[in-house]
């Protein structure tokens, strides 16, 4: 199923609130490039509807596709269908800008991230690129793709260290004691020593001194 060369093309529309779906297909009906075939009120009913033989015997050419939904998400929807549909064009529509969630959705193999508060002009376009295989992003939200995968990199070389044993090794990397880590992050030293001791054994090393240079060595304490 690949994006066609005539004037018309399917759409579906993914969306757990129904004023949504109902302003989307009112406006895409006006545009007569694109014929809003169906619509799903969350992905798990997206997926059956399309593995149970489409939307009235049509087969979308393009999804658009809420994020933050019950049941299964954006994401997940996302992955799922283009499984078993890998030609299908998605596109990511949702309020949220969260480095992380930008991140997943892309990977699932959405085309594009677009926000709802984009111009319907904006929609358009994004839907054009995606038909023809073509990521649009505002510039936040590729900033947010950017920093998403930034963190992915530092994750994947920072020992499998948690986040809260990041924040605390970045304290030990400014000097501070047990205690002024404690109350800093709102735990107790007691919990502050289980994090020390958990970081000297991920980090192989043999002190606090020797944990505040590996920070620094990775780059991960702002100097000044």
């Amino acid at each position: 199923m690949t994006a066609p060369e005539a004037n018309v093309w399917n759409v579906m529309i993914v969306d757990d609130h129904e004023m949504v779906r109902m302003g989307l297909k009112t406006y895409l009906m006006l545009d007569s490039r694109f014929e809003v075939i169906g619509e799903a009120s969350g992905g798990e009913e997206a997926v059956r509807k399309l593995t149970q033989g489409g939307c009235g015997g049509k087969m979308p050419h393009l999804v658009l596709m809420d994020l933050m939904m019950p049941e299964m998400d954006g994401v997940a929807a996302t992955r799922a269908l283009l499984q078993r549909f890998p030609e299908l064009r998605i596109i990511i529509l949702t309020s949220f800008l969260e480095d992380e969630k930008v991140v997943e959705a892309i990977e699932a193999g959405a085309v594009s991230y677009v926000l709802k508060t984009v111009s319907a002009d904006e929609l358009i376009y994004a839907m054009q690129g995606a038909l023809r295989n073509m990521p649009v992003m505002s510039g936040d939200v590729s900033q947010a793709l950017t920093r998403g995968l930034r963190k992915r990199s530092v994750q994947d070389e920072d020992e499998g260290l948690t986040e809260r044993e990041r924040e605390v090794l970045l304290l030990i990397a400014e000097g501070k004691s047990n205690k002024e880590i404690g109350d800093e992050l709102h735990i107790s030293v007691k919990t502050v020593k289980t994090h020390v001791s958990n970081l000297l054994m991920k980090c192989e090393m043999e002190d606090r001194t020797q944990l505040a240079i590996y920070a620094h060595r990775k780059g991960w304490v702002k100097e000044g």
